[in-house]
């Protein structure tokens, strides 16, 4: 009896399956990587969680009701950082306005609809403080 023929289809056989195994183990590798990076973003986002929760408190308050204007959580940042009362051109260089007269105006404007919101006081005129 010719074996031959039968060696020749096991062979082609174990050619199949050794091509198979190498897939497979090129598609392991692939997802151990992705894996990998996975779980590396994972952790960022963890880390970022706990950065952002442990500097929550020293974020400035927004107060309920704040206009919607990108100047007003400025503006209060801007008093929680001040050592006493400001004034609109004080608040206006923190916000990184140019001096123009509009821009001071415009400071002072909102710093009196923070007073009328009860969030700011007017000591005096023109100076303004954040509200204990």
């Amino acid at each position: 009896m010719n074996i031959q023929p039968l060696l020749d289809a096991l062979d082609l056989q174990e050619d199949a399956a050794r091509a198979l195994v190498d897939d497979l183990h090129a598609q392991i590798d692939d997802l151990q990587s992705r894996l990998r990076e996975a779980e590396t973003h994972l952790e960022h986002l963890a880390i970022t969680r706990k950065t952002v929760t442990g500097l929550a408190d020293r974020l400035p308050a927004v107060a309920p009701g704040l206009p919607e204007h990108p100047d007003y959580p400025r503006i209060l940042a801007a008093f929680n950082h001040a050592a006493g009362p400001l004034r609109a051109k004080d608040v206006c260089e923190a916000l990184g306005h140019e001096l123009l007269p509009k821009n001071v105006e415009g400071t002072r404007a909102k710093m009196k609809r923070l007073v009328k919101l009860d969030i700011l006081t007017e000591a005096d005129a023109g100076n303004f403080a954040r509200k204990p």
